[in-house]
């Protein structure tokens, strides 16, 4: 990912939490020749260290779910939204595009019967968590017998994390004045991908980026 110094974020603790707040990613990997993208959730490890792992599963027909000791790319783009230049207290801006993406790199395992239903448990449980105050679905509400018939059509992976890097485009480089008009400008349109960027700039993520001109 190409990352001018300004936007780059290296902090394991920050990609981790960017990651699992978005929750979904773009695989992509070469199988037998040939560049294969997939999309599936995630579930984000802090272990093993330095810097983490993820987990996922896809059908058993995708091209890519031969990835067993291949090298992966796993990209999170995990919010983005235009950004007008009328916005900018300063003049003659052009438009942009404010967005945050987490890039990583690692070697594909795939998972046996007994880690694939803890992915499943663990994902179900991750994002069910989030709809309280319904009671969360669990797989005990499944059969063992569907379940099964369910295990047999996909393939669990683990990707034991060798590289990981953040892009955090959000303004830095711009006065006080110019950062808070787009601010101001991404709350006004009001969809919930430009409130993102508004409240990822408002919060801590300027914070930990250092001030520098750089280009998308």
């Amino acid at each position: 990912m190409y990352r001018p110094r300004a936007y780059a974020i290296d902090d394991v603790s920050v990609l981790h939490e960017v990651m699992r707040e978005r929750g979904f990613a773009t695989i992509a990997a070469v199988v037998a020749g040939q560049l294969q993208f997939a999309y599936a959730p995630m579930v984000v490890d802090a272990a093993p260290a330095p810097r983490g792992g993820l987990r996922f599963h896809l059908a058993r027909q995708n091209p890519l779910a031969e990835l067993n000791d291949i090298e992966v790319r796993l990209s999170f783009l995990c919010t983005d939204a235009y950004v007008s230049p009328d916005w900018y207290e300063t003049r003659s801006s052009v438009p942009t595009w404010n967005y945050i993406a987490v890039e990583g790199t690692g070697r594909a395992r795939l998972l046996d019967s007994a880690e694939l239903r803890e992915l499943l448990a663990d994902l179900s449980a991750l994002h069910e968590e989030k709809l309280r105050p319904k009671t969360p679905w669990t797989l005990d509400k499944l059969s063992e017998g569907r379940l099964a018939m369910l295990l047999n059509g996909i393939r669990g992976f683990a990707v034991t994390l060798e590289t990981l890097e953040g892009k955090f485009k959000l303004t830095q480089g711009k006065s006080p004045a110019d950062i808070a008009g787009v601010i101001a400008g991404l709350e006004a349109r009001g969809d919930a991908a430009s409130l993102a960027v508004a409240r990822a700039m408002k919060e801590n993520w300027i914070a930990v980026v250092p001030a520098s001109t750089g280009s998308a």
